[in-house]
């Protein structure tokens, strides 16, 4: 009766995905704080019925039916979840899977979700700068897969997945969230070297900054936007004269172009939201955190402590610095 009432208490909501293979999808999913279940199946083809075997002939979608706690995680988020794994411009392709079975989708029952999946998709497309190869339609049916295929990464950990599942651990960072004001209010707001940093692609002095010698529990935010960039978990002393990261909080966060000026051949790193030039990424970092240094200059960021992390907003990420 005790797990009757507990499960009565959840805000239970459905969405189907289709993204490539479902073994990847459905175990990322199955790792997403507020995930209750994740299915693989079949979806959207041309019978109400098919199996593995058959779906080059009936038109059906390797899809994931997610059920998840609205009230821990909501519908938005798992859509950008599901970016973060999906290439949404490549049509019936994903990773080294092609056909129409492994084309990528998003498939709803309840109409009420439909202004939340649009807007998403609007982001998406506009982030992108064209139109996306993601089918957006509702449901028509559902067939769950043979057991074989369900859990298929648990039972075969060493098996197949054309995506990165460890990923599901790692926080989304909505982007909405954080808004760069216009050139007058940031030339009035920021300090002469961030202006020149962020929006005039400086670089500040090396061995100047004081957060180069910052090692405090907490994360480094876009001075622009307040949008989170590095925790002090992956910062680490590279003696190079600015302040030194191993990866970004989440690979969302930070956007990346080829830079050839000063007759050198570098990878800039850039804001998301702000569009803040943050510095360079370069591969002689330490080997056991994955082998990266991003270089950044200190002026483009701000460092929040962890004790004042709640109070400006950022306590969703508290798990991210310790």
């Amino acid at each position: 009766m005790k797990g009757v009432i507990q499960m009565a208490k959840l805000n239970q909501h459905t969405i189907y995905l289709a993204g490539g293979c479902f073994w990847g999808v459905e175990e990322y999913f199955s790792r997403v704080s507020g995930v209750l279940d994740a299915v693989s199946g079949y979806a959207n083809g041309r019978s109400e019925t098919t199996r593995y075997e058959l779906i080059g002939q009936t038109g059906h979608a390797e899809t994931v039916q997610v059920t998840y706690d609205a009230s821990q995680v909501s519908l938005r988020e798992i859509l950008l979840h599901y970016f973060r794994i999906i290439n949404p411009l490549s049509k019936n392709k994903q990773g080294n899977d092609v056909g129409s079975q492994y084309r990528t989708g998003v498939y709803y029952t309840d109409d009420n979700d439909l202004p939340v999946i649009k807007q998403v998709f609007q982001e998406m497309s506009e982030q992108y700068g064209q139109p996306l190869a993601v089918e957006l339609l509702p449901l028509q049916h559902f067939i769950p897969a043979e057991e074989y295929h369900q859990d298929y990464l648990k039972k075969h950990p060493k098996g197949y997945c054309h995506i990165n599942v460890n990923q599901a651990s790692t926080p989304v960072i909505d982007a909405s969230a954080y808004h760069k004001p216009n050139q007058e209010d940031l030339k009035k707001n920021l300090s002469p070297e961030a202006y020149a940093v962020t929006q005039e692609n400086g670089t500040e002095r090396a061995f100047t900054s004081p957060l180069r010698n910052q090692f405090e529990p907490g994360i480094y935010v876009d001075v622009v936007t307040g949008e989170p960039l590095f925790s002090s978990k992956d910062k680490f002393d590279s003696a190079c004269g600015w302040p030194s990261f191993s990866r970004p909080i989440s690979p969302e966060v930070a956007n990346y172009k080829e830079d050839y000026s000063h007759n050198m051949e570098r990878i800039e790193v850039r804001s998301r939201a702000g569009d803040s030039h943050l510095g360079h990424v370069f591969p002689d970092g330490p080997s056991d955190k994955g082998g990266l240094r991003y270089c950044i200059n200190g002026a483009a960021t701000r460092f929040v402590p962890k004790a004042d992390m709640e109070k400006e907003g950022y306590a969703y990420l508290l798990d991210q610095v310790d």
